[in-house]
This record gives C-alpha cells, sequence and structure tokens, in this order.
C-alpha cells in the first residue's frame, strides 16, 4: 500500500513539474476553465486588451488540421492528392507536429498556382466556422484588439479569420513561390517586430500542449491554457452567432473530412459513380411514374406537399421556385408528373444534352427575355428560379422581378436539398458534373412544398413596382423554408467565391 501511494504522489509530481517545464511563464499563467461562470479570465477585463489566440488551441474545438489540408488537397488539386495525403497519414502521427505539418503543406500545396488559388476564402471558412468553439469565440469576441496564431499557412486562414472572425492581424507563415506557383515549403518563421505591434500588456490563450512553445506568447503578460480534455466539451458556435453570415461557399465536399471520413467517401466513389450514372440513364429514359419509385429504391428521398395545390389545366402555369441545385425544374416536373419548360442563365452543353426537360438560355437583356419567356409560358408550364443562382446555405437571394410582368398569377415553389457526401454545385469547378455529384451521394433529398397561388398581376398594379411583388414572393417562400431573405446577387457570390461577376459570354 506504502509503494503504491508513493508511486501516485511520484506520478503527480512529475505531471506538475512536466507542466511547469512547457510553460516557463507559469507566474503569470493559469488554465482556463471552460464553463464561462467558473472562467477565471474575466471577459470585461479583456475590452481594453489586446489578445493573443492560438487558432488551433483555443479557438477551434478540434486541434488537428488534417481536415482543412484535405480540403485542400481535394478542393485545390484532385483527387489522387487527397488519396496520397490519406495514405501518409499514419506516418503523420509518428512524427513531430512540426515535420507532419510540412508534408502536409508539401503533398497539398505543390504546383499549385498561387493566382488561382480561392480555397482559403470560398471552401476553408465554412468548415473552420463550423469548428469554432462557442468558448473560446466569447473570449475573443470581447477582446478590444484581436491577433491570432495558426501553425497552418496563412493562404489557409487569413480570409477566413478577418473576414468572418473581423480579426485584426493574423501572424502565420507565408508560402514560397517559383514562377507563380506553390513549392509546397514554407517561409521561416519571421516574428520580429510583432511584438510591438500589441505591446507588452497583452494576454495569450491557448492549449496546454502546443501554444507556450509559440515565441509571440513569451511576450504576453498572462497565459491562459485549456488542455484537450476540456476542448473535448465545447459547444458548437451556433449559426445565429457568426460575426459575419455564412452564405456563400464552394467546394465539393459536403463533411468534415477527417482521416476516418475521407476514407469512407473514397470506399463509396466508385460505387456513387456507378450509382449516379444509374439514377441518371433511369430519369432520362423511364418515365416519371417508374424512375421515381426506382430512385427511391437506390436512395433518393422525395417529399412533396401540396402539389394539388394550384390544380388548374385551364392555363399554362408560372411555376417561381428558389434554386438549390441544377435539378430544381426536373424535380417540379417528375412530382407533378408532367413536361415544364426551364430557362437558364449559363448551363453547360452537357447539361442541356442530359435534360429529361426542355431548357431554354436567356440572353439576361431584360425585353428580349421578357418576349422569350411570354412565348414559352403561351405554350406551356414554365419554370423560372428569380435568385439567378443557387444558395447552398438556408438563405434566398434577391429575386428578379421579371418573372412578375409575365403572368396574372405565379405558383411559388419552396424547395430545399439535403446531401450528405457530395454538393451538387459549384462556382469555380465543372458545372456538368453538378447534377452528376449529387446523384453520387448515397441519400440524396429533395423536399418540394407547392404553395398558394400569388396575383401577381392584380399586386402589380396595385403597388405600381414589380419590385415589391418580388419580394413579396421571396417572402413566401422564405416564410415556407425557415430561409433568411437577403438582397444579395449572383454577382455578389460569384465575386467572393470565383473572382468574377459569374457572366459566360455567348459565343458569336
Amino acid at each position: 500500500m506504502a509503494s503504491k501511494a508513493f508511486s501516485k504522489s511520484l506520478l503527480s509530481f512529475y505531471r506538475s513539474l512536466r507542466c511547469r517545464l512547457a510553460n516557463p511563464l507559469s507566474l503569470y499563467r493559469r488554465e482556463l476553465h471552460l464553463k464561462l461562470q467558473k472562467n477565471h479570465l474575466s471577459l470585461f477585463h479583456l475590452h481594453d486588451q489586446t489578445l493573443v489566440l492560438d487558432v488551433e488551441g483555443g479557438l477551434l474545438r478540434s486541434s488537428s488540421t488534417f481536415p482543412y489540408f484535405m480540403l485542400v488537397a481535394l478542393e485545390a488539386g484532385c483527387i489522387l492528392r487527397g488519396l496520397i495525403l490519406l495514405l501518409l497519414y499514419p506516418l503523420l502521427c509518428c512524427l513531430s507536429q512540426e515535420v507532419g505539418l510540412q508534408i502536409m503543406v508539401l503533398v497539398c500545396f505543390l504546383g499549385i498556382r498561387k493566382q488561382g488559388f480561392r480555397t482559403g476564402i470560398a471552401v476553408l471558412p465554412k468548415h473552420l466556422l463550423e469548428d469554432v468553439g462557442l468558448e473560446g469565440f466569447e473570449v475573443l469576441r470581447m477582446a478590444g484588439k484581436k491577433v491570432c496564431v495558426s501553425g497552418m499557412p496563412s493562404v489557409m486562414v487569413e480570409g477566413f479569420l478577418k473576414e468572418y472572425l473581423e480579426v485584426d492581424l493574423v501572424v502565420a507563415r507565408e508560402l514560397k513561390v517559383f514562377n507563380g506557383y506553390y513549392t509546397g515549403l514554407m517561409e521561416e518563421d519571421s516574428y520580429l517586430g510583432l511584438e510591438n505591434a500589441f505591446g507588452e500588456e497583452a494576454i495569450g490563450f491557448g492549449s496546454c500542449i502546443k501554444s507556450p512553445q509559440h515565441q509571440l506568447f513569451s511576450h504576453c503578460k498572462e497565459m491562459h491554457l485549456v488542455t484537450e480534455a476540456e476542448k473535448k466539451n465545447w459547444q458548437r458556435l451556433p449559426r445565429e452567432e457568426y460575426p459575419k453570415a455564412m452564405v456563400f461557399h464552394d467546394g465539393r465536399m459536403a463533411f468534415r473530412p477527417t482521416p476516418m471520413a475521407t476514407l469512407a467517401m473514397f470506399v463509396w466513389f466508385p460505387f456513387g459513380v456507378s450509382l449516379s450514372i444509374l439514377r441518371t440513364i433511369v430519369f432520362l429514359f423511364l418515365p416519371y411514374t417508374i424512375s421515381i419509385p426506382i430512385g427511391s429504391a437506390t436512395g433518393v428521398t422525395n417529399r412533396i406537399r401540396n402539389p394539388h395545390a394550384s390544380a388548374d389545366d385551364r392555363q399554362h402555369k408560372l411555376y417561381v421556385c428558389n434554386h438549390r441545385t441544377l435539378l430544381d425544374p426536373v424535380y417540379i416536373s417528375a412530382m407533378l408528373n408532367k413536361l415544364v419548360v426551364a430557362v437558364t442563365y449559363s448551363v453547360s452543353p452537357i447539361t442541356e444534352a442530359l435534360s429529361p426537360i426542355r431548357t431554354v438560355r436567356l440572353t439576361r437583356n431584360k425585353e428580349e427575355d421578357r418576349r422569350k419567356m411570354e412565348r414559352l409560358l403561351s405554350q406551356g408550364d414554365l419554370v423560372v428560379c428569380p435568385e439567378g443562382t443557387t444558395c447552398r446555405e438556408p438563405y434566398l437571394l434577391r429575386f428578379s422581378p421579371l418573372f412578375v410582368e409575365l403572368a396574372e398569377e405565379v405558383v411559388p415553389v419552396a424547395l430545399a436539398a439535403t446531401v450528405g457526401m457530395f454538393y451538387g454545385t459549384t462556382a469555380s469547378g465543372f458545372k456538368f458534373l453538378d447534377s452528376f455529384f449529387f446523384l453520387m451521394n448515397p441519400r440524396p433529398e429533395y423536399h418540394l412544398d407547392f404553395l398558394q397561388k400569388i396575383p401577381t398581376g392584380c399586386l402589380r398594379r396595385r403597388s405600381g413596382s414589380s419590385y415589391e411583388v418580388a419580394n413579396l414572393v421571396q417572402r413566401e417562400i422564405g416564410s415556407a423554408l425557415g430561409f433568411q431573405c437577403t438582397a444579395l446577387t449572383r454577382k455578389d457570390k460569384y465575386v467572393i467565391l470565383a473572382g468574377n461577376e459569374g457572366i459566360v459570354k455567348a459565343k458569336t
């Protein structure tokens, strides 16, 4: 018994000594309990202070950077890069953190063109925001001046931290570039003079394992540390707490690519390709009465409400819907079990050829488009997506008012699409693969709600404004879905995600 008690005392002394050796400023530092009501760090005390925060250690719930490098490998590179990174994961676990980081940077960035790299601002922010801990964010939000330190290259985190978390200064290493392409190597740490940027009164916040080793934290007057065990109890930052709404993001991966999740994706991929081809063939060549049950048998989930709410065969109908994927008009046609015509802006010829319904391109010339849509409506039912582009998140973009001037009444259709593995939309990738990727998901879901008719003609004559009526239709669809209405447009989306205005010049 005495020897067992002595062993426990020795083990306790060893742990205490190791913690103090790893933290040379232990006279000024103490651990931070994560529950704010028991927090030793006064949040009000931070209002006039500079906070130096370790992104991986004190902001994100998971300290692993592997998922973010996997996103870079898959989205900025190719599936082969992602496979190589996954195969190297067992080796990365055996190496030191710094060596593992350098290997991941090499695999993910070697040969990537610097000018065309937009993954850091178009793809990663969504996944990073979903990993932000509420407790860490509360500390960051209360600080006067915010300085964030990250082990990841600045091109991966700087856009996210400054754009979505309103950070003042980001300290991260740059990538070496040769002839306009990343070499896969990082510049040496250079923090000279940075300590003057936040003075000597800064307070540090990070993880017990990594943060005390960072050079910048040695200039903090206080250092507050959390353990990995404590971080496991952190809550996810709620969407309504985001400093800036996450409306637009790009990339094909709809899940957080942890090692196990990525392995599952690679195992599923060949089956997904075969399944997508099968589903496409079924929808192309079989009538809806047969293709829908077969699709359901292969995992496609369809939910529909009020398909006959506006049943009236005496006149052609104008269906106005929000835009989730390119399959929106196809699903409306399938659920109604009748052919409709869809108007589009910039759909690839391959997508048009594979569409089971007729599609007609618009020119973005208002008068010409009005005449074209009026002619199509006089011939049959017409589907219009007035947002002009897809949106993945629970938001509605501004509705173009042109549809209000086409008919005396419209049928609003509220659409919601859910995926678990691959997104069926892209702003900068190959658009002809959009529907293919959507059908590659194990269980893709589509929800359609046919709302009551809205007398747009009468409302327009009463208000004198097509914009007000378009906003009314937008609010009706938003209310049915629980989505927030915005004034953002197609141009806003493409400027953020692709660096252009999303206009495809017609061939002459």
